[in-house]
Parts: structure tokens; sequence; C-alpha cells
């Protein structure tokens, strides 16, 4: 009866050894993060969003309109600092700034032009004698008929007082003397009525040619020394006539 005990002994103790090796803790595998859906925002949000977007555009669109008229007077204010308010034409700021263009083309391009100063020989007469609403018409006139006389590409521009300047292109210097001339033809035959009399004005043209070694200043000295040339031989006309209508 002995062997048997010790048969049931050995089976217990195995049994033991098997449940202790069953009752040891698994390690616990790291659970699953199920990935959250993002929430849809509610009408409430959506609506506010749509909003705050729709305010943003329309503020950039206002903004973007002020930028626009502010660039557009930029503009006109730029213009009107180079334009002679009264002619209509460019003042001395306005055609400086043009003859520097046109003789930085002719030193790329190789091409000529000339220049002509003219001077208005008998205004200040006109203005002591009729004032200087009489003075302006004659200006006016003047203007407009050397703006007549030129082409598309040439510009007439006002120095200043009753000083005129011309830049006109691919002219030899026997064709700039010529328009030069014809210049102080058309503005000597240009007549006027003021307080019942007849009265015509004058002028004298000075040439400067230009050309790929040419500089936008110099020229412009050389065109007045000739024009002052011209003028003191032109002394001997009468400085103002007046003819009783």
């Amino acid at each position: 009866m002995k062997k048997p005990k010790r048969a049931s002994a050995a089976k217990a103790k195995k049994g033991r050894k098997t449940s202790a090796g069953r009752s040891k803790v698994a390690p616990k595998r790291p659970a699953k993060r199920l990935a959250r859906r993002p929430t849809r925002p509610s009408r409430r949000d959506a609506s506010a969003d749509d909003g705050a977007k729709a305010a943003i555009n329309a503020t950039i669109r206002e903004l973007r309109s002020k930028l626009k008229g502010a660039l557009r007077r930029l503009a006109e204010l730029e213009a009107a600092a180079d334009t002679d308010f009264l002619l209509e034409i460019p003042n001395r700021r306005g055609f400086e700034r043009e003859l520097a263009r046109a003789v930085a083309y002719m030193k790329r391009y190789r091409a000529s032009g000339a220049l002509i100063v003219l001077d208005v020989d008998r205004l200040k007469p006109i203005n002591d004698s009729f004032g200087h609403a009489a003075g302006d018409e004659v200006l006016k006139a003047i203007a407009t008929t050397l703006t007549r006389q030129i082409r598309a590409s040439d510009v007439v521009g006002r120095l200043g007082g009753d000083e005129f300047a011309l830049l006109l292109w691919n002219l030899s210097e026997t064709d700039a003397k010529a328009k030069a001339a014809a210049f102080e033809q058309a503005i000597d035959e240009l007549s006027f009525v003021f307080r019942g009399q007849h009265v015509s004005a004058g002028a004298s043209a000075g040439v400067a040619l230009l050309g790929v070694q040419s500089d936008a200043a110099r020229a412009l000295e050389e065109a007045d020394a000739a024009m002052y040339v011209r003028k003191a031989h032109r002394r001997h006309e009468p400085r103002i006539r007046l003819v009783s209508s």
C-alpha cells in the first residue's frame, strides 16, 4: 500500500508544478488605440467660418481698390509735376527727363536728332502793355503752333517764362536749322488783337545736334547759347508792333 501513496505524492507534486507554471501571468499586449474620427464642425461653427472668410475677402478687395486708386493718383501727380499747367506741355522737369531718355536711346542705338531752344522775343512788352492775360494768350498760341509743326515722336516743352525747347528725331544739321527758321517764321506771323490793337510777337531759335556723343545738359547749354546769338541778330526788329484797328 506504500507504493501507491508514493505515486500519488509524485503526481500531486507534478500537478503542483504544472499549475504553478500555468499560474504565471502572461505579458499583456498593448491595447490597440482606435483612431479618432475628426469631429465635424457644427452648422453654427461652419457659418461663423464662412462669415469670417467673407469679411477677410471683402477687406482684401477694399484694400486692393484703395491701392489701385492711390497708384492712379500718384501717376496723376507725377504727370502734373512734369506738365506746364498753363500750356499743357512738358515743363522743364518733364522736358529734361524726355531729353535724357532720348540721349540714352541715341547712345545705345546710334540714333540722332536735334535740340532747339526757342525764346519769345517781345513777350515782356506785351505783358507790360496789355497785362499777363494777354501774354498767356500769346504763349498758348505759340505752344499750339509748335505742336502742330512737329511729329508725334518729337517733344515740345516749356523751359520757363518765355522759353521753349523742342526735341526732334532724325534730323541733319541742315534740316534742323531749316526747322528752326520755320518755327521762327510761324511765330512771327502770329497776330493778336488786344484792346482794339493788332499785336505780333516774335521768336529766336538756337540749335544743338544730338547723337552718340551727346550729353543732355551740355546740349541744352549749346542750344541756349545759339539762341542768344540768334536773338542778337534780330535786335534790329521793333520790340512790339501796335497797329490801330
